[in-house]
């Protein structure tokens, strides 16, 4: 595989563990290459003993010589099979983005053939499966096995450098080793989450013209049973270039076997203790890409693929996995801990949780209630917690409050400080960069990094539409962000979720974290409805503890709160409480759904199949109504 398709190589290595300075994972594999980049392009060493450059001066050193800095790193800590002559080549005006020219690798030989060499029985995989207390151990070897075992069956069946492949797996080994053996053979894959419609995977499948697709009998998850093999029957009706499916068994139960049909089985495993880093995430999203496959296996460590739900059987499920598994850093999404927050504490403190070091937050910003509980009561006060901001365009972390000097100061609900070659730029709305602290605009990156997606496939126009078109000469990510006066970056939120209220531009996210503050209320979503007067209004829907009290004096503070914090404009016009709010399995509210359901867009609410419990639409449809009939009476 080549260096320009392996993408994520060095950056996922760097940033797979987000440790702290002084913990494992802190300075990374490769340190004497950061030495050697942070002495200048001269490469010269440091004499022995002396300690890694400071994390100022590798910032700088990659933001300012990203060849002298990404080189070394890159030659120490990667397998070549053809050694690279240019280090990058970038230029954002066009879209371009090339790194490692001329070099050539191959990412599953990184992440598990030189692992294999050295510690050939360490665990590379811990599955989590979703009945607790059945997880499998899955050492690098047996995963070398069967990734190669796969690869073959893959080539055997006619798939070539360049072929797509589509796995839509649940969480599981095989699913990992799939992703492997694709990366081994030169094939491309697409890994579609698997709770997307028949609809939704032919969709993806056709975009990419995917040859093959891998999938299980059925799936299962927080106790209920998905019917993979069904879903994919349907879908492969409407997908002319699939000429295999490639079956697995997750559980007993026989499906029907068609002419495209071929059966994968006797896979072996054995049970190794090892190193262990526990990210939550599904395989179907770049969480998963990143911070369960490629970055933990590429730096040979132990990763835990969850299967289940945060609340199966019960709310324990992630504390009582700690304690089993005895899981050194965490990784999981704000709305996750919302959800546990809700639950109460003794649902942590049930478990012993003395083995995490780390707990890191992703996929949106943490508001501070969330933040601090996650810090004080997950992590006994001791824990570093690191609220990291990147995409799935970034390949990997680009926004940490660590690595950073070793005792700097974290502050809460913040990413805080750049990745090593993250150069951000805040812009205003007429393209200018803004300068200094205590500032707010469109986060843009001035510089190319490593792990940045190089193109939208087949479609290179949309990738330079999306990303570089609106600031020329930066990348723009989407969401906005406030620097402090300290140099701090705190995310604001996606540009696109601001609303114009009687000419105050206001992100929906600041009035979420301001009704979150409040002690009754752990989970909130806010979205812009339009209004005759003001333009435009906010809604806010959200849900209380179950020893909340009076809802009516909740929200009479809850408006008192937002007025305090922001503005009296900032205040919603309205205010529903729900039992839940409508969330992906991956944890991200559908605010989309939110606001058609107040527009009264029902029968439009397009693709519903990522939502964890589709009857939840029906739920809030009643309050909402209900909430209608009073304003209705008392008017």
């Amino acid at each position: 595989m080549a260096a320009r398709s392996l993408g994520c190589g060095v950056w996922r290595l760097l940033g797979s563990l987000p440790g702290h300075a002084g913990a494992r994972g802190w300075p990374p594999r490769g340190v004497s290459a950061l030495r050697r980049a942070a002495s200048g392009p001269s490469g010269s060493v440091p004499a022995a003993g002396v300690q890694p450059a400071s994390y100022p001066t590798l910032r700088v050193q990659a933001a300012q010589q990203p060849a002298a800095f990404w080189g070394p790193l890159a030659q120490e800590t990667l397998l070549w099979d053809t050694p690279y002559h240019t280090v990058w080549d970038c230029d954002f005006s066009s879209g371009k983005i090339g790194w490692f020219l001329g070099g050539q690798l191959n990412v599953s030989v990184s992440c598990l053939d030189q692992h294999v060499r050295k510690s050939p029985e360490s665990v590379a995989l811990i599955w989590e499966r979703d009945e607790p207390g059945t997880e499998v151990r899955i050492t690098y070897r047996e995963l070398l096995e069967t990734t190669c075992r796969l690869a073959n069956l893959l080539k055997r069946h006619g798939v070539c450098r360049g072929d797509r492949v589509a796995i839509y797996m649940p969480v599981s080994p095989l699913a990992v080793a799939a992703m492997l053996a694709c990366a081994r053979i030169g094939a491309v894959h697409t890994v579609i989450f698997a709770g997307f419609s028949a609809q939704s995977l032919a969709g993806r499948i056709n975009d990419a013209k995917c040859k093959v697709v891998i999938t299980f009998n059925q799936g299962l998850r927080g106790g209920r049973v998905v019917e993979l093999k069904e879903i994919v029957d349907e879908a492969v009706k409407h997908c002319p270039t699939i000429q295999y499916v490639l079956v697995a068994h997750r559980t007993d139960k026989k499906v029907h076997m068609g002419n495209l049909d071929v059966p994968l089985e006797q896979l072996v495993f054995d049970y190794q203790p090892g190193d262990i880093f526990g990210c939550v995430a599904d395989i179907g999203w770049i969480t998963g890409h990143s911070y369960v496959v490629y970055g933990p296996l590429c730096n040979g460590a132990t990763s835990v693929l969850f299967e289940s739900t945060p609340v199966y059987p019960d709310p324990g499920r992630y504390w009582e996995m700690v304690q089993r598994l005895k899981i050194n850093q965490f990784y999981g999404a704000p709305t996750a801990v919302r959800l546990l927050l809700k639950h109460g504490d003794a649902w942590v403190k049930k478990y012993d949780r003395s083995s995490l070091r780390t707990l890191g937050s992703v996929g949106e910003p943490i508001n501070q209630e969330a933040w601090e509980w996650l810090h004080k009561v997950v992590g006994d006060s001791r824990c570093t917690v690191v609220d990291t901001w990147w995409q799935t365009e970034t390949g990997g972390i680009c926004i940490a409050p660590r690595p950073s000097e070793e005792g700097a100061e974290i502050l809460p609900s913040m990413a805080m400080r750049p990745f090593f070659g993250i150069v951000p730029a805040l812009m205003d709305e007429k393209g200018n960069i803004l300068e200094g602290g205590d500032v707010s605009g469109a986060l843009c990156f001035s510089q190319a990094w490593p792990g940045m997606a190089r193109t939208i496939y087949g479609d290179h126009q949309r990738f330079v539409d999306a990303y570089f078109k609106a600031y020329p000469g930066y990348y723009f990510s989407g969401d906005g962000a406030h620097r402090t006066k300290g140099g701090y970056y705190q995310i604001t939120g996606r540009m696109d979720d601001v609303i114009n209220i009687s000419g105050h531009r206001l992100g929906t996210a600041e009035i979420e974290d301001a009704m979150a503050s409040h002690p009754a209320v752990p989970e909130t979503a806010v979205i812009g409805y339009p209004h005759d007067i003001k333009g435009e209004a906010a809604f806010a829907f959200i849900v209380l503890k179950d020893d909340a009290g009076d809802s009516d004096m909740v929200i009479s503070e809850l408006r008192s709160t937002v007025a305090t914090k922001i503005a009296k404009y900032a205040v919603p016009d309205q205010i529903l409480i729900v039992k839940r709010l409508p969330k992906t399995r991956s944890g991200k509210v559908m605010r989309r759904l939110l606001r058609k359901i107040i527009l009264g867009r029902t029968q439009d609410l397009g693709d519903t199949t990522t939502l964890e419990d589709p009857s939840i639409i029906t739920e809030i449809l009643s309050a909402y109504q209900r909430h209608k009939d009073k304003k209705a009476t008392s008017q």
